[in-house]
């Protein structure tokens, strides 16, 4: 690409000219937003501490890890799976297991497991523990999904540990059937990272699934399963019981369950695995839950009953009950982790907590970007997470006027997840995202106009057209009017607003 003049302004195009460009070739799932972002009328301003890390700043640095971003993409991507753990077994075993090296809790579930996972890692480390934290999938950055003390891994660290294990994925790779998938190396980086650091306990999202997942080769001292919904039905199963079998998987021997509210057939499987393998449970609404909940300025304000006792006056600054229910699944699995509850009748450090959950961030869901009109990003992508963020932004914003900016994935339920929005969206904005899993808009267009009707209905292929016409719809209420926008449908779409929108 040439260099261009100090002095000339940007194309407003570029940013996403170079975003499509950049994702056409490659894996859709990495979905690395690698453009500079775009000077939109819709700029939010300067970017807040969300651990959200940029492109490295040094070129050498970048190239670098460009090179690695490609090696991975040439790989199975997140969606291609074969269901099983013997790859990532035999890579770990020639890595000299480091997922034994330390403790872990590992996440499951349909909904909320990367928040809760972030609501873990921050309660650990206000407790001065050393934590490693692996969610997937990343909103802009491949190197989000490992964080090495509650902060991204570097680039360097990130390029570094790669090509540390290349050798030996490339050993595995010519001893099994089908290569490593981009998971499953990606997987075993962050192990052998929270190995080499070292940390002193890993929080562990899964990919998908549980049983046959590439991160099922731990075996989690406390094991946390957030609400299950129906997602990903061709690979998990139609119902909730058959997801909640396989999810179940990572449920290990003598290890605490904690049990976010489950449909009662799911509740039924986890508690049968549970007995069979002398797993002790705490089940959210029996022995631990939200006591009370207050929306307030930036967040709400909560009082958690955990395992040991009551947790008063917590300030979360995170919108809706779905992210209070996360709360305190994540204190339960903290105090499950500390022992509280079994081995002593006690509460932790309220100071310690209140401070830990003050603090958290988690981008991408129910995240503001910007004020008058009010742009808001949620990555909610199924019909249980559209209920849960359609009650959210009405509670937390009370919007006089609602417009939807949706890009979906194709393999999704979207007639469901658009009926969530329905009652609350007073026009949508139907899109796309660079990813090649994304729907086509005029394919989501069809499905949209039969929930909303053709006149609630409007068309931009391209992102940032989309997030321009929402705003131009919003505004004509005036300035005053409390109209706002609501972006959604996709990770990978609310990562590429968020950074047409200045968070890059």
């Amino acid at each position: 690409m040439s260099e261009r003049p100090e002095n000339d302004d940007p194309d407003p195009n570029d940013a996403f000219d170079e975003l499509v460009e950049a994702e056409t070739d490659r894996d859709p799932d990495l979905a690395v937003i690698e453009a500079g972002s775009r000077t939109l009328r819709a700029q939010a301003g300067p970017p807040q501490g969300d651990g959200i890390p940029a492109r490295p700043a040094d070129p050498e640095v970048d190239r670098a890890l460009r090179a690695v971003e490609e090696e991975l993409a040439g790989r199975w991507g997140e969606t291609k799976l074969d269901p099983s753990v013997q790859r990532i077994a035999a890579l770990l075993d020639i890595l000299g297991s480091p997922q034994r090296a330390y403790p872990s809790i590992h996440i499951t579930g349909t909904n909320g497991k990367t928040s809760t996972a972030r609501m873990i890692e921050a309660l650990l480390s206000a407790f001065d523990l050393r934590t490693g934290r692996y969610t997937s999938p990343h909103v802009q950055s491949i190197t989000e999904r490992i964080s090495l003390d509650a902060a991204p891994i570097s680039a360097e660290r990130f390029i570094e540990t790669y090509r540390d294990i290349a050798p030996y994925v490339e050993m595995v790779d010519g001893q099994q059937e089908y290569r490593l998938s981009f998971f499953e190396v990606l997987t075993a980086m962050a192990y052998a990272a929270f190995a080499d650091t070292p940390v002193d306990i890993a929080v562990v999202e899964v990919g998908m699934g549980g049983t046959w997942d590439a991160t099922n080769v731990i075996d989690g001292d406390v094991a946390v399963i957030t609400p299950i919904a129906l997602d990903h039905t061709d690979r998990l199963g139609e119902t909730p019981e058959q997801i909640a079998g396989e999810k179940s998987g990572i449920i290990k021997k003598d290890a605490t369950v904690v049990l976010a509210q489950q449909p009662v057939d799911a509740a039924s499987v986890m508690l049968k695995r549970a007995v069979e393998v002398d797993a002790t449970v705490a089940r959210e609404g029996m022995e631990f839950g939200v006591t009370s909940r207050e929306v307030a300025v930036g967040g709400q304000m909560l009082t958690l009953r955990g395992l040991g006792g009551e947790y008063p006056e917590i300030f979360l600054p995170l919108y809706g009950a779905h992210q209070a229910h996360n709360a305190s699944v994540a204190l339960a699995a903290v105090e499950a982790f500390f022992g509280v509850g079994s081995e002593h009748a006690r509460t932790l450090d309220i100071d310690t907590i209140r401070s830990a959950f003050a603090a958290v961030t988690s981008p991408g869901r129910m995240e503001v970007v910007r004020r008058s009109p009010t742009v808001v990003l949620d990555a909610a992508h199924n019909p249980a997470g559209a209920r849960a963020a359609a009650e959210a932004v009405t509670e937390a914003f009370g919007f006089s006027r609602l417009v939807g900016v949706v890009g979906a994935s194709s393999d999704k339920d979207v007639r469901g997840f658009l009926e969530a929005f329905e009652p609350i969206f007073a026009e949508i904005v139907v899109t796309s995202n660079s990813s090649q899993r994304a729907m086509d808009p005029d394919e989501l267009a069809a499905v949209a106009v039969e929930v909303f009707g053709a006149e609630r209905v409007q068309v931009e292929p391209r992102l940032d057209d989309a997030l321009e016409a929402a705003i131009t719809l919003a505004e004509e209420e005036g300035e005053f009017s409390g109209a706002g926008v609501l972006v959604t449908g996709s990770v990978i779409t609310v990562g590429e607003a968020r950074l047409l929108m200045g968070r890059g």
